[in-house]
């Protein structure tokens, strides 16, 4: 099938294949190999970045995660503005390597907090891990607050590919909990339903980066044989989910031809339903990823578009204050 990209993108669509999760050792090395091959963005001098171990959840390891703050004068009343990330891979590649530029963009543009969550990974890691360990950080955020220089009522929380699946899922789990509950959610190219029944994932089989073939892989790698059957939880799916109001303001972007495109619209679409305040941008002429292309006139306006949203979100007087209580680490049974 002949697709229409933007005029600054074909030629990387053309050298961009599908990452092969049907290996996931495969898939890892495409990755990394596509990492290396991507300059990466200078660190301003006064942009402090430091790993950490976070307490994970109950009888789980550690989650390791990287932390990008803006270096500023003094002042105990100026607390920043703060964003849970969590990078893309489709649930089996990726690190903290992998959203490193998003978050050092984010957090120099933005001039808040940006935490970057280096999850459990699939196969060996299924669902409800991933989630578990966004909820432990999300926990440990808000816990430390004080010590961050962030607000507790103004975290976000963001995700590019499955890491935006991710987000949308502890939105959905925070709702359900007394606890710490995200002010915004940040939806980038996300992936949100197993089933693959939209009109793109249906027609995209050649596209680069993801196409339907690898995205049932990833949904396979993610749940087992659950996957696309009836019985799937929304925190592992989020547009299984039957409710959606009550849930923070969003920003969710789709690219054009990517076998992706249409969930993200329609859960978009339902959370304005839902009475959610939501917006949405469709991408002509983009593929799955993109984004971080570099160089590419419309990679440079998604970016600036996202940053805007959480400007928007984050940094705007008079946000309502959001209840802020210690929340239980939610373990497996609790996330059927």
């Amino acid at each position: 099938m002949v697709h229409l990209y933007d005029r600054e993108l074909a030629a990387w669509a053309a050298m961009l294949p599908p990452i092969d999760h049907s290996d996931p050792e495969t898939a890892c090395e495409q990755v990394r190999q596509a990492h290396y091959q991507q300059p990466l963005r200078s660190v301003p001098e006064d942009l402090w970045i430091a790993e950490v171990d976070v307490p994970g959840p109950a009888g789980a390891p550690a989650v390791p995660v990287r932390v990008y703050a803006p270096v500023r004068p003094a002042d105990p009343w100026a607390f920043s503005p703060a964003v849970l990330y969590f990078h893309g891979g489709g649930f089996v590649t990726g690190g903290l390597e992998t959203g490193h530029d998003e978050c050092v963009w984010t957090a120099t543009t933005l001039g808040a907090v940006v935490v970057n969550v280096g999850y459990r990974l699939a196969p060996q890691h299924p669902y409800p891990q991933a989630l578990m360990d966004a909820h432990a950080a999300l926990y440990w955020l808000s816990a430390q607050g004080e010590s961050l220089g962030i607000d507790p009522n103004r975290i976000a929380v963001a995700g590019e590919d499955a890491g935006a699946g991710i987000a949308a899922a502890l939105c959905l789990l925070a709702r359900e909990r007394t606890g710490v509950r995200p002010c915004f959610q940040l939806l980038a190219g996300p992936l949100l339903d197993d089933r693959l029944a939209t009109p793109s994932a249906g027609q995209f089989t050649d596209t680069p980066v993801l196409d339907r073939i690898q995205a049932a892989n990833m949904w396979f790698h993610y749940m087992g044989a659950a996957a696309g059957g009836p019985d799937v939880s929304p925190y592992a799916a989020p547009a299984r989910a039957q409710d959606l109001t009550g849930l923070p303001p969003a920003h969710v972007s789709v690219y054009d031809i990517d076998p992706a495109r249409d969930e993200g619209i329609a859960y978009a679409q339902r959370l304005i339903q839902a009475g959610v305040p939501t917006e949405l941008h469709h991408y002509p002429g983009t593929f799955h990823g993109c984004a971080s292309i570099p160089g590419a006139e419309i990679a440079q306006r998604m970016r600036e578009d996202r940053v805007s949203a959480l400007h928007r979100a984050l940094c705007t007087p008079g946000l309502p204050p959001a209840p802020v209580h210690e929340p239980p680490v939610p373990d497996a049974p609790a996330l059927s």
